[in-house]
């Protein structure tokens, strides 16, 4: 049976274009299945999602097609279109890779960050700070979030950022499971900590080894998520 479909609080783009369209509706799904409010598992049905964004099934059609490169969802034709369920086995690979792909991210941005790129950074940590001091869990994953694609987007290698943009959609629910583990949190936010210290001192070394760790540390608690739900 199909899960119900969560309340829209997005607003669809002001454009005649399917293409745009068609992403803002892969957009907003792919928020839920990141946040877990459609499990892996659960069935994405054209039909329910086009009546409740008032859209004709084409761009939602599209906007499937476009999670299903992203790795997010398997579509057949018996089944129709469905969130991909990922084994601990796997998590653990996946952000083996992830791993790789922002530390050599972070080594880079260490050795060539400007005094405004490090601005930007700053702020966007202390709004993080914020959010993780209000407990308001959604807001610190989103600014969480913005700070690991803020670094590969800025390392300078558009490679990296290629081959990461790529895998990501796929790494984020992970990354969302793992922040409700109140240890991981706590490790987390440290880890935060110590890669801004890096940052703010040029230290390539310690930027690349924190960050490896930080998401080694985040695939094997999705990791430990999943075992406990196939136990």
């Amino acid at each position: 049976m199909s899960q119900p479909l969560p309340e829209l609080t997005a607003v669809p783009p002001v454009t005649d274009s399917p293409t745009a369209i068609a992403q803002w509706v892969a957009e907003v799904l792919r928020d839920r299945i990141v946040k877990g409010e459609y499990p892996p598992g659960s069935r994405l049905v054209e039909r329910r999602i086009s009546a409740e964004l008032d859209l004709s099934r084409t761009p939602v059609r599209e906007a499937l097609k476009l999670l299903h490169q992203d790795g997010l969802i398997e579509i057949s034709r018996n089944k129709g279109a469905q969130v991909v369920q990922c084994s601990a086995e796997e998590a653990v690979q996946l952000f083996e890779v992830i791993a790789s792909l922002e530390s050599l991210a972070a080594e880079r941005l260490a050795r060539t960050i400007t005094p405004a790129l490090l601005d930007e950074l700053e702020d966007l940590h202390a709004q993080m700070m914020v959010f993780h001091k209000l407990g308001n869990h959604t807001d610190y994953f989103d600014t969480n979030s913005a700070i690991h694609d803020f670094i590969v987007e800025n390392c300078g290698n558009p490679i990296v950022h290629d081959a990461h943009k790529r895998l990501i959609a796929r790494a984020r629910y992970g990354r969302f499971m793992a922040i409700h583990s109140a240890h991981r949190l706590a490790q987390s936010v440290q880890e935060h900590e110590t890669l801004m210290e890096a940052l703010r001192s040029g230290d390539a070394v310690a930027a690349a080894q924190v960050w490896r760790q930080h998401l080694q540390h985040t695939g094997e608690t999705f990791a430990a998520v999943l075992e406990d739900g196939e136990g």
